[in-house]
C-alpha cells in the first residue's frame, strides 16, 4: 500500500541546511496497522506528510497505492488523497461554521455522493454523536470534536487512513474511547492505518512501530 525509498526531507533555515529525514526506507501493507513513533523533533509529522503526499521529498520517492507522488503536481496528489486517504489530526481540523454533520457531510458532498446527509448521519451515530448532528464544534467537548473527526475521515471509506497525535489533546480516558473507536471503525472498514503517537496505550494495539531517532529509521522489525 506504501513504499518509501531513500526519503530524505531538507529544509533551508538561518543556520544552513537541516536534514529532518535521511535515507527512509520503508514498506506498509495492506490492511496494516503501523505506529510511527520517537521522541519530539525525530521527524514523525514529517514522515507522515510525505507518505500522505500533503509535502514532497527533497530526496527519495513515495508510492501511494502504486502512485508515485514525486511524478505528481499538488492536484494531482490531492486528486489521490481524495481517492484513498482519510486524515484524523491532534487538533481535530473542523470546519467551525459547520455543525458535526455538515462537517462529516462535505467531503461526501464534494465528491458528489448520494445521500450525504444520510451517510453522515450514519457514521455519527456509530461513534455515538446522534444527539449532537446539529451542534457546531464549539459546543462539543474535545472527545466528541474527534469522534466527529473520525467519522468525517471514514465518510469516504479510505483505503488508507493517517492519524497525526489523534489522542495528543484528550485526557487519558477519552483518548482510551477514541482509541477503541478508531480501531473498531478501521477493522470494520479494513483499511490500512498509519498513526503517529507518544500514547504507548495506542501504539502498543499496532501491528508493528517504524521507531524515528534523529531523523532515521532506528527499529523496523520487517523485511524492507
Amino acid at each position: 500500500m506504501i513504499t518509501a525509498r531513500g526519503l530524505g526531507k531538507r529544509v533551508e533555515t538561518a543556520a544552513g541546511s537541516l536534514d529532518i529525514l535521511s535515507d527512509i526506507d520503508l514498506k506498509i501493507n495492506t490492511g496494516e496497522t503501523v505506529a510511527i513513533v520517537g521522541v519530539s523533533g525525530s521527524g514523525k509529522s514529517t514522515l507522515l506528510g510525505l507518505l500522505a503526499g500533503l509535502d514532497l521529498p527533497t530526496a527519495g520517492e513515495v508510492y501511494l497505492a502504486n502512485n508515485r507522488l514525486n511524478d505528481l503536481d499538488e492536484d494531482g496528489r490531492a486528486r489521490v488523497r481524495g481517492q484513498l486517504v482519510g486524515f484524523v489530526f491532534q487538533s481535530f481540523q473542523l470546519l467551525p461554521s459547520l455543525t458535526a454533520l455538515e462537517n462529516v457531510m462535505l467531503p461526501l458532498e464534494l465528491a458528489g455522493q448520494p445521500r450525504p446527509r444520510t451517510g453522515a448521519a450514519e457514521l455519527l451515530a456509530r461513534v455515538g454523536l446522534a444527539e449532537r448532528l446539529d451542534h457546531y464544534p464549539k459546543q462539543l467537548s474535545g472527545g466528541e470534536q474527534q469522534r466527529v473527526a473520525i467519522a468525517r475521515a471514514f465518510s469516504m471509506q479510505p483505503a488508507i487512513l493517517f492519524a497525526d497525535e489523534p489522542t495528543g489533546n484528550l485526557d487519558s480516558a477519552t483518548g482510551k474511547t477514541v482509541i477503541d473507536l478508531l480501531f473498531e471503525l478501521n477493522h470494520e472498514r479494513r483499511a490500512t492505518l498509519v498513526l503517529v503517537t507518544h500514547d504507548e496505550h495506542l501504539a502498543i494495539r499496532c501491528d508493528r512501530h517504524i521507531h524515528l531517532e534523529g531523523g532515521r529509521v532506528v527499529t523496523l522489525p520487517v523485511d524492507v
